[in-house]
């Protein structure tokens, strides 16, 4: 029999805390090509359509009335782009500040964008 860990070195998902549900949704989604009917956005989470086993749950907080958001200077997480020029090109075109531009070491590239809420995002080849 294997033993059994507490913890185990899998990843099941990422909260990203926001001040405005709605308005968070409507960006992932389209950063993502998705589409989401805002009138069935509830607070306080929403789990955004991801393909894989790591869910990404946006988190407006509207029961904990004390809770600050703190924005950190580096990536929260990474979202993934086959390929980097035109997911680049793609924000672009959206009007996403990008707060990093491309950076390639060897087959591996990336650049960070910010979410509504000053979150950082990065997009990975990889």
């Amino acid at each position: 029999m294997e033993n059994a860990k507490p913890v185990k070195n899998q990843m099941n998902g990422v909260f990203v805390h926001v001040s405005n549900l709605k308005n968070s949704v409507k960006w992932y989604m389209d950063l993502l090509g998705l589409q989401v009917d805002l009138d069935k956005v509830t607070s306080p989470v929403f789990n955004v359509p991801l393909v894989g086993t790591t869910s990404l749950t946006l988190d407006d907080h509207t029961f904990d009335p004390d809770f600050k958001h703190h924005v950190s200077p580096s990536p929260i997480f990474n979202l993934y782009a086959a390929d980097i020029d035109d997911a680049h090109n793609h924000v672009k075109e959206k009007g996403i500040e990008i707060v990093r531009e491309i950076e390639r070491v060897g087959d591996t590239a990336w650049f960070n964008i910010k979410d509504p809420d000053g979150n950082v995002v990065m997009i990975c080849n990889c």
